[in-house]
């Protein structure tokens, strides 16, 4: 086999499907997300997402935190894609004014590997946040996904 076709035969594929269920709260968790503001939210992070080459499946939420469903592409980090959908939402709820205060994310964030079989699901969960929401809070919420992924945390730097 000449080089050029043994490269192109070792050569791993490009394709790759890389679902992730990412979700962060407001700073303190203060529920400053109207259900004006987040469905313009929504749509500002969807765009981003598309913009930045990923897809965004679902998007929802509460007043006080969001939760993502994203195809991401396998060459850029899912703490890079999270830093710049937080950093530009935020800034631009600030320049537009749609707050009377200032809006601040929390400092960090969750993210959960999500398969292919498992996409419907997790569709389902983040569409039924406020059904989930009267049961428990984020916290719980999220202290709760933590489990299931078997993660482990310490409870003073996960609200940060």
């Amino acid at each position: 086999m000449r080089e050029r076709e043994l490269a192109s035969a070792t050569k791993p594929p490009e394709e790759a499907s890389l679902n992730y269920h990412i979700t962060f709260s407001t700073k303190e968790r203060r529920p400053l997300l109207t259900p004006e503001l987040r469905s313009r939210t929504y749509n500002y992070i969807a765009g981003m997402t598309r913009s930045m080459g990923g897809i965004p499946v679902e998007i929802n939420g509460q007043p006080d935190h969001l939760h993502l469903l994203i195809r991401w592409k396998p060459d850029e980090s899912v703490s890079d894609l999270v830093k710049t959908i937080k950093s530009k939402s935020s800034g631009w709820i600030n320049r537009e004014k749609l707050l009377s205060c200032r809006f601040y994310w929390q400092e960090g964030f969750g993210a959960f590997s999500v398969s292919h079989s498992q996409i419907g699901a997790v569709r389902r969960y983040i569409q039924k946040q406020e059904e989930h929401h009267k049961k428990r809070s984020f916290q719980d919420e999220f202290r709760r996904l933590l489990d299931a992924c078997g993660i482990e945390y310490d409870e003073r730097y996960i609200w940060l």
